[in-house]
């Protein structure tokens, strides 16, 4: 198993009135916090405050689906048992939804996310589009299994303190899928447990740069995550 080769693959959610216009794009959004007081309020809201952390918990749900749902993909086509390809149909399927759910909740709320993910998330995707048979199926389902791991512990956070609604209803469905995906990880039987759950709460320390997704140019279109023709549907959440 090779989760801990490189720094790409080590580590591994109408219109409403604001005091903003929009809510700037954080100088940090990884796995690392976009500020030293994730409780500052920075916009007031007609469904509540939106905090540094409600800012960032926005945008890391947006990554996490811009390279999750490539990967999901890669599972459905390269991996070599009916368990692994189950995962791969749950991380498209999820991933679409709640980047559905996202995009809403960050446009009503002003939240600039995204349009690709961080380094350090595409060297994850680098790595498994790099590999084949066995060694695909065990570094797909441990990866996932740690990085899921990890984001379980963030949403249950929001959703506990977040006093805006829209990023409640963002938790719940969050909760759900990720909840999910780390279901259908441990089912491929390739989870090695020990080692997964040590990265996952020893994540070494990475340069704040392979952490940060890149901002959008300006005026770039919003890339749309889109299930394949005749999948089935996920659970989404009502915005609005």
């Amino acid at each position: 198993m090779r989760i801990a080769r490189t720094a790409g693959t080590v580590f591994v959610a109408g219109a409403l009135v604001m005091t903003f216009a929009a809510l700037a794009y954080p100088s940090m959004l990884g796995l690392q916090t976009t500020a030293a007081d994730q409780s500052r309020v920075i916009a007031n809201t007609s469904t509540g405050p939106v905090t540094e952390a409600d800012r960032d918990f926005v945008v890391k749900v947006r990554a996490a689906g811009l390279w999750e749902y490539p990967v999901g993909m890669l599972g459905l086509q390269k991996g070599t048992t009916p368990a692994v390809r189950t995962a791969g149909d749950h991380l498209v399927r999820g991933h679409a939804a709640l980047d559905e759910t996202d995009r809403k909740v960050a446009s009503a709320l002003g939240i600039t996310i995204p349009n690709k993910p961080s380094p350090q998330q595409q060297g994850f995707v680098s790595t498994l589009t790099g590999e084949t048979g066995k060694q695909f199926d065990t570094d797909f389902a441990n990866i996932l299994r740690m990085t899921h791991g990890s984001i379980f512990n963030t949403v249950a956070k929001i959703r506990s303190t977040t006093k805006n609604s829209l990023v409640r209803q963002l938790a719940d469905q969050a909760n759900v899928t990720v909840l999910d995906h780390i279901t259908v990880m441990e089912k491929t039987g390739l989870v090695n447990f020990d080692q997964t759950l040590f990265q996952q709460t020893t994540p070494p320390k990475l340069p704040a740069s392979d952490l940060t997704p890149p901002a959008p140019a300006p005026g770039e279109p919003t890339a749309v995550l889109t299930p394949p023709a005749g999948a089935s549907p996920s659970p989404t959440g009502t915005v609005g």
